[in-house]
């Protein structure tokens, strides 16, 4: 009769928000599997699979790996995004960045070192030998080179 009741597993991710409220400072690490909102301090290393905002009053001085993140506070430290990082025009970000996709809005401050990753960027390989790269340029109309030679070329005869 009440036995339908469905428990929930321990591995699913949490879909309780996790807030950290303004005038409280953490210093350490957090492991989480659900979302989380700061508004005060942590000195330490943040690691979810979901979502983090920081807002306005909100300050993370360390590591966030994360898979989203909207930030409006400051940010001092490595910051790992997996998906898209918005940052607000309050934003003030130091450090050094690694997002899936960026989106900055005027205003923002952002003094960090970015690098984007994603499916799209493959890497562009340089032909493995001077043959190759002798056929790409061969026809090509706005090669200097070619329009060089065929100038000296006809100066000569």
């Amino acid at each position: 009769m009440f036995s339908d009741k469905k428990e929930k597993s321990m591995n699913e991710p949490g879909t309780g928000q996790n807030r950290i409220n303004e005038g409280t400072n953490i210093k350490g690490d957090i492991h989480s599997k659900g979302f989380f909102r700061i508004d005060g301090t942590i000195e330490g290393n943040v690691n979810t699979p979901s979502k983090v905002v920081i807002g306005r009053t909100g300050k993370i001085d360390g590591t966030l790996t994360c898979e989203n993140a909207d930030i409006e506070g400051t940010f001092d430290g490595n910051l790992n995004v997996s998906g898209t990082l918005t940052l607000k025009e309050t934003a003030h970000i130091e450090g050094d960045v690694v997002v899936g996709k960026l989106a900055v809005e005027p205003g923002a401050t952002f003094n960090a070192t970015c690098r984007m990753k994603g499916a799209n960027s493959k890497k562009q390989t340089a032909p493995s030998s001077e043959n190759e790269t002798a056929e790409a340029t061969k026809n090509h109309p706005y090669d200097r080179q070619q329009r060089l030679k065929k100038t000296s070329g006809e100066t000569s005869k």
